[in-house]
């Protein structure tokens, strides 16, 4: 497009690299409206933001715009069930169904808890077929889970858990605490942080909220087409339930908490939230992990092909860890992305934390281009 996008918010001078990289991407890959953010020791040193929160390009996107970041999500919940773990009321090496009986049922009574949070535990998706509107009753959900067979043997291989990741979490979360995941994450997380990150929100804030925009999948005889096995843990996945662009702007999904795809902020929230990782634990005085807690989270679960992406991840307790396949610039460093191009990272050896949050969806799962021109002007700024 030949319109110049006005860049706003806050960026550092070191750090100039990174607007000139998030100015490019609406010149050069299609970007609509998007932000991006970065901590050092807690303090923001990039908070931008520009374009349109909408395909029509009638809405700005303003600085407190927030979307829905699918996947980037599920680091608020695993950042909540830590800290269970951390608090001694979450034993990553007991069975599930100590917090939760009814999940010891069709040969799952051994399951431990790191085998839930690594994407392990053979749980990748329902078995019955569900729809959309099955995602906001979450007895439904978590009772179908419970019920079902593993679709391998558990703690064998990842199979990235999109959705059921959430609700699997989210109920041991429920069953410690007695309250619901959304509940916890805004009484423990983002309502002393400070942070504009929902988990389930009422309709006051729907005004604030961008649309997400859909890609057009390509078709036979074009590049990136390829023929979906139905029977593929990939398929079973991700048409089971097929999500909908449309209906993520109803009210429905908005108020349902979802936590594995349905949290709704900004790059801003996200960062904040990942600030107090990457400083090991706690930012402004506000502690959420223990360091010793962030470390175990840090060990290497499960490196293989991955069942459901078919391609290789590292995982920790939760978190992605950096691989040849998904190099960092830093080791010490756990990350996840989301559906359509967000991301969030948390780098300890500087104590750095960065986020990118956009509206123009990617068909790329991990690696968008649009986030790793970012992340590299970001470092090459840290070097200086």
């Amino acid at each position: 497009m030949d319109e110049k996008i006005e860049i706003h918010g806050f960026c550092d001078e070191r750090f100039a690299a990174v607007k000139e990289a998030f100015q490019k991407n609406f010149k050069n890959s299609g970007e609509v409206g998007a932000s991006f953010a970065a901590t050092i020791n807690g303090k923001f040193v990039v908070d931008i933001w520009g374009g349109y929160a909408d395909k029509a390009r009638s809405r700005s996107w303003e600085k407190d715009s927030i979307i829905n970041v699918f996947s980037t999500t599920k680091v608020m919940t695993i950042i909540c069930a830590l800290m269970l773990v951390d608090g001694g009321q979450l034993d990553l090496d007991a069975p599930v169904a100590k917090y939760w009986p009814e999940f010891a049922q069709n040969g799952k009574e051994k399951i431990p808890v790191r085998q839930i949070f690594s994407h392990t535990s053979g749980l990748a998706g329902w078995e019955e077929k569900i729809t959309m509107e099955d995602l906001y009753d979450w007895e439904k959900a978590v009772r179908l889970l419970a019920a079902q067979k593993p679709w391998w043997e558990p703690g064998t291989s990842s199979g990235y858990h999109a959705i059921t990741h959430g609700y699997l979490l989210g109920e041991i979360v429920r069953r410690i605490t007695g309250k619901s995941l959304g509940t916890f994450f805004k009484e423990e997380v983002s309502g002393p942080l400070n942070a504009d990150f929902h988990i389930g929100f009422g309709k006051d804030n729907d005004n604030r909220v961008a649309d997400l925009i859909s890609y057009d999948l390509p078709q036979k005889g074009e590049p990136g087409y390829f023929e979906m096995d139905p029977q593929s843990f990939f398929s079973r996945v991700f048409t089971n339930p097929v999500i909908d662009i449309e209906k993520i702007k109803t009210r429905e999904w908005r108020a349902a908490e979802i936590p594995a795809a349905g949290g709704h902020g900004n790059a801003r929230s996200v960062a904040r939230i990942a600030s107090a990782i990457a400083c090991g634990g706690g930012v402004d005085n506000i502690q959420l992990l223990k360091m010793e807690t962030i470390k175990k989270a840090m060990e290497e679960q499960s490196y293989t092909p991955d069942l459901v992406l078919m391609m290789p991840i590292r995982f920790g307790i939760g978190f992605g860890l950096p691989s040849k396949e998904i190099p960092l610039p830093s080791p010490n460093t756990i990350w996840w992305g989301g559906a359509g191009g967000s991301m969030v990272v948390m780098d300890l050896d500087n104590k750095l934390s960065l986020s990118y949050v956009m509206n123009q969806m990617s068909m790329v799962i991990v690696g968008d281009p649009r986030s790793l021109g970012l992340i590299t002007a970001l470092y090459e700024g840290l070097s200086k």
